[in-house]
């Protein structure tokens, strides 16, 4: 078995971050990041063109174009560990916009399986964003990335919420459902209704990880997430309302770069509402 030197406090072969099998230049600095692997090809499928780079691990990669703007999916696997190796190994090969488009399960019941929620913040709940801030430190979109999600869905015409979402470190106990064998802890028993009364919109497992790691690092970080179930109608749809935040996310895109060529590049400074307005209506 041949093995190949490298640093073990920064793992690179041949040039490639070692997790996401990227290096520089392989990828375009805006970046959409579903967990599913498989969706990365839904993605670019939704793109004018589009090439598959590489695929290692939980992480599949694309790269393309859509309205002249170069795109790029990079998947993250489910929860907060392997979406920080994500961001962490993208940070450092240029990438500066990274939105979620993933599934999330609503906890209010007017949200129908379909809609979209866009998340202003998420409470965190992952896991992962505890090594990296105090749990007082908030997790919350790119104000700049916040306001063309919104922009995109006004334009598609979606049914969409804006609000608080929960990523969990768990699927089954984490979100309040039974564990094997009916088990059930009563530290995580009540949160479900806990979080409906603060107005929490829904449960998934990735947001607040990359809101925090995009706020402390100075990167630019979004999540929109299809509504497939409802946990207090207790209905679930899979797959509904996916081809809809994929395409927000893709105008959300195009509306950041398009923003960012006008003032001259990407800069940490939030872009103002009024030219995020003006270039969401050229298309």
């Amino acid at each position: 078995m041949n093995a190949t030197q490298t640093k073990a406090s920064e793992p690179i072969l041949g040039g490639k971050m070692y997790h996401i099998a990227l290096g520089r230049g392989d990828i375009p600095p805006y970046v959409l990041m579903p967990g599913d692997p498989e969706r990365v090809d839904k993605i670019a499928q939704t793109w004018d063109e589009y090439t598959i780079i590489t695929q290692h691990r939980e992480y599949r990669s694309a790269r393309g174009k859509y309205k002249g703007v170069e795109i790029g999916a990079l998947s993250t696997g489910i929860g907060g560990p392997s979406t920080a190796i994500a961001i962490e190994e993208l940070a450092r090969i240029g990438v500066h916009t990274m939105i979620r488009v993933g599934t999330t399960g609503a906890i209010q019941e007017y949200i129908r399986p379909g809609d979209i929620i866009i998340a202003a913040a998420a409470v965190r709940l992952d896991g992962a964003s505890m090594d990296y801030a105090p749990p007082e430190y908030p997790a919350y979109s790119s104000v700049d990335v916040l306001m063309a999600l919104i922009e995109a869905a006004e334009s598609l015409g979606v049914r969409y919420h804006v609000g608080v979402v929960a990523s969990t470190t768990t699927f089954h106990l984490g979100q309040t459902r039974q564990g094997f064998k009916n088990y059930m802890w009563s530290g995580v028993e009540r949160r479900l209704d806990d979080l409906r009364a603060m107005g929490v919109l829904s449960f998934e497992m990735e947001t607040a990880t990359i809101f925090t790691l995009a706020s402390i690092y100075g990167l630019r970080a979004g999540s929109v997430c299809a509504a497939i179930a409802n946990r207090v109608t207790d209905e679930f749809v899979a797959g509904a309302g996916v081809l809809d935040a994929i395409k927000v996310a893709n105008e959300a895109v195009r509306i950041l770069a398009e923003a960012d060529r006008l003032r001259g590049g990407f800069r940490e400074k939030p872009l103002t509402a009024s030219l995020i307005a003006r270039v969401a209506a050229k298309h």
